[in-house]
Formats: structure tokens, C-alpha cells, sequence
């Protein structure tokens, strides 16, 4: 039996090499030119089927179910064959343009975040076992992107120096300044802008269990006196800070939202105050979520293009003051973690089980390609309300980074 989907595969694969046991079990290879190669086994009509109408999500599902199994080569390789050949296909890609065209018309319903339902979306991903981040984070438990000078950092040393350069970029030139982290994950960016700063931190985030591990921390660190963690949502704020930073959060927030954070963020702002959003954006203009990454991994998130976040800054009337443009950065953050979690996957298998672990693997591969193949980026936005916040030139950054180096106490300083 000849399937489309076979059809489609011969036109779209033209680098690497992808061979494909059907359900009858006739094989077909495709492509030859130069690439990555993989082989899988489609074990039912069904799965053909699905790959075939919605192929964005089908993929992921299958995997997760085995009826696509891997028979040579890794996940990371088969999802780099597709992605190649369809990032080098002008045309786009014929499998899911239609589905992108009917997702881009209910953007708005699906990233429609109100309070309670952005507590759900971020305890669907966040409040998952303590101990999972722990196998395959650096000890920081940083989770978002690294800052690679070279390429060749390790994790620990990539993060640390993440957060040496938003740290430059907030302009810390007095102790005491009272600084906002919105989205302050299991505590690290707010501890170290304490400890290695000076700086008195209020991080605000939904999820319960960061939320217990960051204020553990701080009792730890002895920083409990600089450092206060709320389970607070960011529309809720009702004081002013010296400083706002958010790291990895505004992803979350949804297109129907943006004017509301950075309406808020100026409300909260101090008339002389500097805030730094690091985020996760996309480059070739406004798109889609992935709908597997919507239903599995992000519910409600969205990784938005420059051209939307903009117009809501100059509503709010903060002004941009820098924008820098982080590239491969979070894919080599991610090979880390991908390469992390294949090294600890047997105990991660005893906390959830093997199609967690598949899911996982699948969401880590596919989000170093998203950097690597297709538009994804990372942007930092640098705001403030006055034109004079910080210095005119750059110049400032590098000489705050090279003097901030972790303290002898940071547990960062061995790493």
C-alpha cells in the first residue's frame, strides 16, 4: 500500500537520510544528500495517518507511544532531518502550513491567561518531582539560557556568567537597591543578586514547589534577611522597586497580556529605575506555538517576534535603553541539558516512567533545533523611564562583568 505521507516525504527530504519501515513492512529511504540520518518503523495505519494530518503534534505523541520507534539513530537526529529540510524549503513546509493558518486564528483563546489559569499552566511544567530539574540543571538550577563567551564553558560557568551579565546590565552601583524578579524560578538569579550584589530581592513566582525550594535556599545561605520569595502573580503588585528583572517568565504571558506586564512593570518601576527582560522571542516575525509543546510542556506559552512585544513598551511609556540579541546561546544550553538527562535517564525513569522520558527527550531535541535550525532567539530587553538611566555607551557592562566574579561563599565559585 502506498501511503501519501510517502509522497510528501520524497519531496520534502532532500539532506541526510531518513528510511522508513511502513506498517506492512516495506522500506523506503529518502534524501542521500549530506545530513543526519535516522531510521524509524511506523507500526500502524493509525500513526501514518496522524503524521500525515497533523503532523506538528503527531510527531511528539507517536514517539511518546511508540508507534514511531527508532530503529537507528536518536531522536535529536530524526528531528533534524525534518527540520533541516524544511527550513531549507522556501515554500515552507507543506505538512503544516494549513495547521498553522487555522492555530494562528485562536492564538488569542489559546494564550488567553488570567491569574488562575496561568497558576495551572505553570504547575503543569514547574511543579513537577523536586528532584527532576536537579538531574539535568547545573547546581544553580538555572532554567533558561546560558551565556557562552566561547562555546566551550561548562553549564556552571555559562550561567553563572548569565547572570553576571544581567546583573551588569541592571547597573547594581549601591548596596541595598531593592530589586524585583519576576518569575524567580527556584531562587537563583535573586540569591546571587543578593549575595554577590548587595541587593534586597523580592522574587515573585506561581509555582509552589519553586516557590519551597527558594525560600529553603535562602534560609540556607543565610540570606533570608535580603531575600523574600512570594507565590504572587506579577498584576498583582502594588509597590515600587529600584530594579525589575525577569528571566525566562515572559513567555508565559501571553499576547492578550503584554500590555498589561509592561504597563504594570512601569507602574512598578522607580522614576530612576532599570529593568532587564530576558526572554525567549522568534525572529522572522509573529507565528505559533507548537501545538505539542502547547499540549505537554507550555500550556499557554507563546515565544513571541520583537514586532509584538515593542508596541506595548512604547504604550507603557518605559523606554528602550538596550536590546541585545542572544543566538545560539540557549542551543548550547540545551545540548547540555539534553546530554544531562540521557546521562541521569534510568533514575528519571523511576520517578515518572519511560514515556515521561520520552516526552522529555523528544521537548529537549526539539528545542535545541528550534535555536540551531529554524527562527528561534533569545532577546534581552534593557528599560527604564528615564533617558539618562544608564550609561550611553556599552562600555559599563564588560567592566561590571569582569569585576563580578562569584564570591568565595557562592556555591557557584567551584564550579
Amino acid at each position: 500500500m502506498r501511503y501519501p505521507l510517502d509522497t510528501i516525504f520524497k519531496r520534502l527530504i532532500v539532506h541526510g537520510r531518513l528510511t522508513v519501515r511502513w506498517p506492512d513492512g516495506r522500506l523506503t529511504a529518502y534524501g542521500g544528500q549530506p545530513g543526519p540520518r535516522a531510521a524509524i518503523h511506523l507500526t500502524t495505519r493509525r500513526s501514518v495517518w496522524r503524521l500525515l494530518l497533523d503532523p506538528a503534534l503527531a510527531a511528539g505523541e507517536t514517539y511518546m507511544d511508540r508507534s514511531m520507534v527508532l530503529e537507528d539513530g536518536s531522536i535529536f537526529e530524526l528531528l533534524d532531518i525534518f527540520m533541516t529540510n524544511i527550513a531549507a524549503n522556501r515554500s515552507g513546509n507543506p505538512l503544516i502550513r494549513p495547521w498553522n493558518a487555522f492555530r494562528a486564528l485562536r492564538r488569542r483563546v489559546d494564550q488567553y491567561n488570567p491569574i488562575p489559569r496561568s497558576m495551572t499552566n505553570v504547575a503543569h511544567h514547574y511543579d513537577l518531582h523536586g528532584r527532576l530539574y536537579s538531574l539535568f540543571l547545573d547546581r544553580d538550577r538555572q532554567y533558561s539560557c546560558g551565556y557562552f563567551r566561547t562555546g566551550q564553558e561548562t553549564l556552571e560557568a555559562a550561567q553563572a556568567a548569565k547572570k553576571r551579565h544581567i546583573a551588569a546590565k541592571l547597573c547594581l552601583d549601591r548596596p541595598d537597591l531593592e530589586v524585583l524578579d519576576i518569575g524567580c524560578g527556584w531562587g537563583g538569579m535573586a540569591l546571587t543578586l543578593a549575595r554577590d550584589f548587595g541587593a534586597r530581592v523580592t522574587g515573585i513566582t506561581l509555582s509552589r514547589e519553586q516557590l519551597a525550594e527558594a525560600r529553603a535556599r535562602a534560609e540556607r545561605e543565610g540570606l533570608a534577611d535580603r531575600v523574600t520569595f512570594e507565590l504572587r502573580d506579577y498584576r498583582t503588585l502594588d509597590r515600587t522597586f529600584d530594579r525589575i528583572v525577569s528571566v525566562g517568565m515572559f513567555e508565559h504571558v501571553g499576547v492578550n497580556h503584554y500590555r498589561t506586564f509592561f504597563d504594570r512593570l512601569a507602574c512598578c518601576l522607580e522614576p530612576g529605575g532599570i529593568a532587564l527582560i530576558h526572554a525567549i522571542g522568534r525572529a522572522h516575525g509573529p507565528g505559533v506555538t507548537n501545538p505539542w509543546i502547547a499540549k505537554y510542556i507550555f500550556p499557554g506559552g507563546y515565544c513571541p517576534a520583537l514586532s509584538e512585544v515593542m508596541p506595548n513598551v512604547e504604550k507603557s511609556g518605559l523606554l528602550v535603553a538596550d536590546i541585545e540579541i542572544l543566538r545560539l546561546h540557549y542551543a548550547e544550553t540545551l545540548r547540555h541539558w539534553r546530554w544531562r538527562f540521557a546521562a541521569n535517564r534510568d533514575t528519571i525513569a523511576t520517578l515518572y516512567d519511560d514515556r515521561f522520558c520520552r516526552m522529555f527527550e523528544f521537548y529537549l531535541a526539539a528545542a535545541e533545533l528550534s535555536f540551531r535550525r529554524e527562527d528561534q532567539m533569545v532577546f534581552q530587553l534593557q528599560l527604564a523611564h528615564r533617558i539618562d538611566a544608564v550609561p550611553v555607551t556599552r562600555d559599563y557592562m564588560q567592566r561590571i562583568e569582569d569585576l563580578a566574579e562569584p564570591s568565595p561563599m557562592s556555591p557557584l565559585s567551584t564550579a
